[in-house]
């Protein structure tokens, strides 16, 4: 944000709300009280827009607090579709329809909706509400826009994520999770927005009256910028919210007539690759208030413009560095609306607990757009290593799922460390495995078998396929939000033959894994169908995946999309390896990474981007590896994929397209490059062959 800086002109306080507002209260919390939210922080079932004598529940009915509360521009505080028919939809056309129309309306988001061009955002009209249903509504691949008068909008409880393109501080790709360009009275509340091409959110062009509250924002280069003009007009208030794993704008505040910031979490995680540049930083002619939030390992935590006046109250440092700035006269903020202070200590616990999407949520009885019913509500069945869920193991759990099952289960597992291997067995379909935690970091299923690690009862070793710490055999299978690890120990272990320790192995079709860490030396992940004449189709997204040699490999047809392959180096110290190794069928596609980034901490040019594993010496086999619009570090080799085994490369199917970054190259015999009419009949919808991942 580059505007010229101007002065406060002054402006006309605004009318006081006569009824204060409930806030600093987070969702996580208030949903134990049976759905019973009162008028802030209410979420539950969707009514039925045909019931007018009932009683609509508390969160189709909630109001803004903060500045999104207050009287101005003729709007009388920010209450979204409350007065129009509550509706659910699944489906992008259902979405638009209802977003744009002129009427009210609350809109239940009850699915995963994929846009269905990449960084495309859903125009909104005012008077609004957009729910996601539970933890199931989730915006893929774009995200949301408000005009220029769009007023009285609510965005809840949504997770909009993936629109990343593989370039870090992307300047081409203006893809926004929620981008308000002149729009007032809009309140952005418990949505997890993720990463973007640009920013998580863009508050623009005299945009005023607006409140952020309860939302976590994480995994981007620009978190959240405010500005965009000349005028210092915007008012807004920013609230419980968790900033993690940015970089810049946390937030940017350029030309606020008034700013209130309090009881966020800023927390730069130690040891991953992505490093904060500031915290919040009053630009131009601001004016904030900045209260009761704790930031930690920043570095700059707090910064302003000689223009700027930033006003600090009881925030909490913890490891951070560089500038932390304050001075000149801000405002009174309790003069335009009631609100309540957490204690900065309490910040990180208040907040990690509560931001984001709530999983409360019961029957629906909403009008289904799109759909006669809903799906039934999927059985969640319970983990906790200090007995405080139903099973103290995760197999334990798979264990209990019934044979032959028809419906979803999902096994919620509970933050810790699960030392165990886990099979979810062939006759043991529609299994998710999540996380419980706020972070993929917090639950962690780890193991240590490798391919010559003899088995407990003396019958031999466990194989490649059998050293898996995670086994997946049975169909629909999904995990998001946790990490797998195979820590087998190379070098402790050189006396032992077969070094090749798989983290997670899947051996079905329709393999959903979002938001996974998966971590491993050789063989990381192997990607395999049931059988070599059986389709099995994978999609993972939003994840980590970290190894060394072929570990990405396996015969099924398989998109890593929007991730980062991280290199690791050998046990030695040594750089040298290769991201995967196919075994494709001939008849079917291999493997294919998509928008996503190469990166790790090893030798230039020391990594190829594959090599073709003809299993069992099979020459009817037909490896395939794309690499495509994805961001090569200098690791890359200029010649990506080599031989293997005797096999030679080029009588098999590798190929890249519009990759970019340091390891990238132009066509050659030894780099073979898509015509754009060839990657038209590459894409990720041509993987997936008429599946649509779907998180449930």
């Amino acid at each position: 944000m580059n505007a010229p800086r101007v002065t406060d002109p002054g402006k006309p306080r605004h009318r006081r709300r006569r009824q204060a507002l409930t806030a600093g209260v987070p969702l996580a919390l208030t949903a134990a009280c049976a759905l019973a939210y009162g008028t802030v922080s209410g979420l539950g079932a969707p009514q039925t827009a045909s019931a007018a004598t009932a009683a609509a529940p508390a969160w189709a009915t909630a109001t803004a607090d903060g500045f999104a509360s207050v009287d101005a521009l003729g709007q009388n505080g920010t209450y979204g579709g409350r007065d129009g028919a509550t509706v659910t939809v699944r489906t992008l056309a259902d979405l638009e329809k209802y977003a744009t129309a002129a009427e009210p309306y609350v809109i239940v988001v009850a699915a995963a909706i994929t846009l269905d061009t990449v960084g495309r955002e859903i125009k909104v009209a005012s008077d609004k509400t957009i729910v996601g249903s539970g933890t199931s509504g989730q915006i893929v691949g774009g995200g949301f826009f408000l005009g220029t008068g769009v007023h009285n909008v609510i965005i809840r409880n949504l997770t909009i994520r993936d629109t990343y393109q593989g370039t870090w501080n992307d300047k081409d790709h203006d893809y926004d999770g929620i981008q308000m360009d002149g729009a007032h009275h809009v309140w952005i509340d418990h949505n997890d927005i993720r990463t973007m091409a640009d920013g998580l959110i863009d508050v623009r062009k005299d945009s005023t009256n607006v409140t952020i509250s309860w939302n976590e924002l994480s995994n981007d280069n620009k978190a959240l910028g405010i500005g965009w003009t000349d005028n210092v007009t915007t008012d807004i208030t920013l609230h419980h919210n968790w900033i993690r794993e940015t970089e810049q704008r946390n937030p940017s505040v350029d030309n606020c007539a008034h700013a209130h910031l309090y009881n966020n979490y800023l927390e730069d995680v130690s040891g991953t690759s992505i490093t904060s540049s500031y915290g919040n930083y009053a630009r131009g002619g601001t004016k904030m208030l900045l209260e009761n939030s704790y930031f930690q390992g920043f570095n700059n935590p707090v910064i302003k413009d000689s223009t700027a006046s930033l006003v600090q109250k009881g925030n909490v440092f913890s490891g951070t560095s560089g500038r932390n700035e304050s001075g000149g006269t801000a405002f009174d903020a309790t003069s335009y609306y009631a609100y309540t202070l957490d204690s900065a200590s309490t910040v990180p616990s208040v907040v990690k607990a509560g931001a984001g999407p709530t999983g409360s949520i019961g029957t629906t009885s909403a009008s289904t757009v799109g759909a006669s019913t809903l799906a039934a509500a999927a059985t969640t069945l319970t983990v906790a290593k200090d007995g405080s869920g139903q099973y103290t193991t995760v197999q334990a759990a798979v264990d209990a799922v019934p044979a032959n099952n028809t419906s979803r289960v999902v096994i919620s597992v509970a933050p810790g460390t699960y030392r165990e291997t886990v099979k979810v067995p062939s006759n043991k379909p529609y299994v998710t495995i999540q996380g419980s935690g706020s972070s993929r970091k917090d639950t962690v299923i780890v193991y240590n078998n490798a391919a010559g690690t003899q088995k407990p009862d003396g019958s031999g070793t466990y194989g490649t396929s059998g050293s898996a710490t995670v086994a997946v055999e049975a169909d629909e299978f999904q995990a998001r939000n946790l990490s797998i690890t195979n820590d087998f120990d190379e070098g402790a272990n050189q006396s032992l033959s077969g070094h090749q320790a798989v983290a997670l192995r899947t051996a079905a079709d329709k393999i959903f894994l979002d938001s996974l860490i998966i971590t491993g030396d050789q063989d990381t992940l192997l990607l395999d169908s049931a059988a070599k004449d059986k389709i099995g189709r994978v999609y993972v997204t939003n994840s980590y995946v970290l190894g060394n040699v072929d570990f990405i490999f396996g015969r099924a047809t398989a998109v890593i999309d929007k991730s980062i392959i991280t290199l690791r180096k050998r046990w030695d110290g040594s750089s040298a390896g290769y991201i995967t190794a196919p075994s494709t069928a001939a008849d079917r596609k291999g493997f294919l990474i998509n928008s996503s980034t190469v990166n790790g901490d090893v030798s230039s040019s020391s990594f190829y981007l594959g090599r073709p594993w003809h299993a069992g010496g099979d020459t009817t086999l037909d490896p395939q590896t794309t690499v495509r619009n994805t961001s090569l570090s200098a690791a890359i080799k200029s010649t990506p994929w080599t031989d293997m085994s005797g096999f030679s490369w080029k009588d098999d199917r590798f190929a890249e397209y519009k990759n970019t970054g340091a390891g990238a190259g132009s066509a050659s015999s030894d780099r073979p490059q898509l015509t754009d009419a060839q990657a038209a009949d590459q894409e990720v919808a041509d993987w997936l062959a008429g599946w649509t991942p779907t998180a449930s």
